[in-house]
């Protein structure tokens, strides 16, 4: 009996742990840029990031050459904050080479506050730099979790 116990509290332990991580995903989709990202923390110490990826599209392609269509992979993920239902991401990648290089910065910057909705809003900021050229943009961001 008492092995049946720790079998079925070992058991309860694994699944508590297996929902405990945070996913989340934002999009946007406005006049002037397309977006989702999708990400995944621990809920432990530190809030380790377990995946993240994303896809984005400028509406003008002119824009930016090298940015129009981009997806992005965990490693151009450079900041990042999970806690509480607040959410914050920074995306950064560069293109081209030292003549004719291309910065792209996109922040989110979102929450629930909190709130038992799995569903929250906030706002983006894209920054793209092509030396004396910049494009910057602002807007609304759809969050939520899963």
């Amino acid at each position: 009996m008492w092995r049946g116990f720790m079998v079925l509290g070992i058991l309860l332990g694994a699944a508590g742990a297996a929902h405990a991580d945070s996913r989340y995903f934002c999009s946007a989709d406005d006049k002037d840029v397309r977006f989702t990202l999708e990400s995944a923390f621990e809920d432990g110490g530190g809030h380790k990031l377990i995946h993240f990826r994303g896809a984005l599209m400028l509406k003008d392609a002119a824009k930016s050459p090298n940015f129009n269509k981009r997806i992005f992979e965990s490693k151009d993920l450079t900041n990042r904050w999970s806690r509480d239902g607040d959410l914050r991401l920074e995306v950064f990648d560069t293109e081209g080479g030292d003549t004719a290089s291309e910065t792209l910065d996109l922040a989110v910057l979102a929450g629930g506050h909190d709130k038992p909705s799995p569903n929250f809003g906030g706002t983006y900021a894209l920054r793209i730099e092509s030396g004396a050229n910049f494009f910057v943009v602002e807007g609304k961001v759809s969050c939520g979790t899963k």
